[in-house]
């Protein structure tokens, strides 16, 4: 197994800000060559350029960026647009800052050191953009329109369990786009007092939030879809696996490579079994960590399959003859739906690139 300085010749740490980046350029040794602050525009970017132009064609260079999906963005981009290889760069922790200090050209030398000790198979690849990039922006998206339809409509019942029988009844029932229609729909009473008054334009007020954003998920769900069946033909029609849960395997997964192999998946999904043994008592327990939002998707797609696919129902039944807890069945299964979720997407992102 190779390390990384032994296949580069310069390796540049950049540690990246929202206005200017700290830049590092060392030799496979880790000693500066030069030290540069460039602005965070288009301008600060041809800067980095010439320097590494000026460094010789034959250079073999690679880039080393913390936060290359934040403000380092851009700079990741116009990189990788000019040739250069660029690696994703962790925050230095505690204890690779003890007797260092703090300031940018510590954190870019540090970056430049922290590449410097990868294996070379394992680099940590920016994730991807175009569709990818695409998905991760409506998912954000309908998760602020979710948060924000939660609020509303705990508001909304509030407003009318403080009215009169019509109204607390409404309360109990289900919001549906008839229900929040005749709600804005309302008008009150010629004698109403002006709390009755407020109180009936803000549920209008609510109730058509409501369904507007009824209408903006509907839509966001139909954007999903779409770009999920470009990207990962089929992998919708697997059960359990809807529009929403398929985009977020598919932003986490970001492209073939970024995990070497399904266990390196399920790893980042934080399915992996990690042993919980103790004496005579031999188990296993589900990763806390890694990506929660995949987690989360994953943890939707195994109680659909719980509730409603027969066959996963049969595996239940078997494992809890054999003394398995619903908690250990649980951890079996999104064991399975993430090893299942990675060849189907390992298998549609590279077979474009083999045609």
């Amino acid at each position: 197994m190779s390390m990384l300085a032994e296949l580069v010749d310069v390796v540049i740490g950049i540690d990246t800000h929202r206005d200017s980046h700290e830049v590092e350029i060392a030799d496979a040794a880790g000693r500066p060559i030069e030290r540069i602050r460039i602005g965070n525009d288009s301008a600060g970017f041809t800067q980095l350029l010439e320097a590494i132009a000026d460094l010789g064609t034959g250079s073999r260079v690679v880039a080393s960026v913390e936060g290359s999906r934040s403000y380092g963005v851009g700079l990741a981009r116009t990189l990788t647009a000019a040739g250069v290889r660029v690696i994703e760069c962790e925050q230095p922790s505690r204890a690779q800052r003890r007797g260092k200090g703090k300031s940018d050209a510590i954190d870019a030398h540090l970056a430049v050191l922290a590449a410097l000790r990868l294996d070379a198979d394992r680099l940590a690849a920016p994730r991807a953009d175009g569709d990818r990039e695409a998905l991760r922006i409506l998912l954000v998206a309908r998760e602020e329109i979710t948060v924000m339809r939660t609020a509303q409509t705990n508001r909304l019942r509030a407003l009318l369990l403080a009215g009169d029988d019509t109204d607390r009844q409404a309360a109990r029932g289900s919001l549906t786009q008839t229900a929040l229609a005749a709600l804005a729909g309302r008008e009150p009473s010629a004698h109403a007092g002006r709390d009755q008054i407020v109180r009936q334009a803000e549920i209008r007020r609510l109730a058509l939030a409501l369904a507007q954003a009824w209408r903006e998920l509907k839509e966001n769900r139909a954007q999903l879809l779409a770009i999920v069946d470009d990207i990962a033909p089929g992998l919708t029609s697997r059960y359990g696996i809807g529009p929403v849960s398929a985009a977020q395997a598919i932003v986490s997964f970001s492209h073939p490579g970024r995990c070497r192999n399904e266990a390196a998946f399920a790893a980042l999904s934080g399915t992996n079994p990690i042993p919980a043994s103790s004496g005579k008592t031999i188990r296993h327990r589900l990763n806390h960590g890694g990506d929660r939002a995949l987690n989360r998707a994953i943890h939707a797609i195994a109680l659909t399959r719980i509730r409603h696919c027969p066959r996963t129902r049969a595996y239940i039944n078997r494992r809890t003859a054999e003394g398995k807890t619903p908690r250990e069945i649980r951890r079996c299964l999104k064991r399975y739906i993430a090893r299942e979720l990675y060849r189907q997407l390992n298998h549609a992102m590279t077979q474009p690139q083999a045609s």
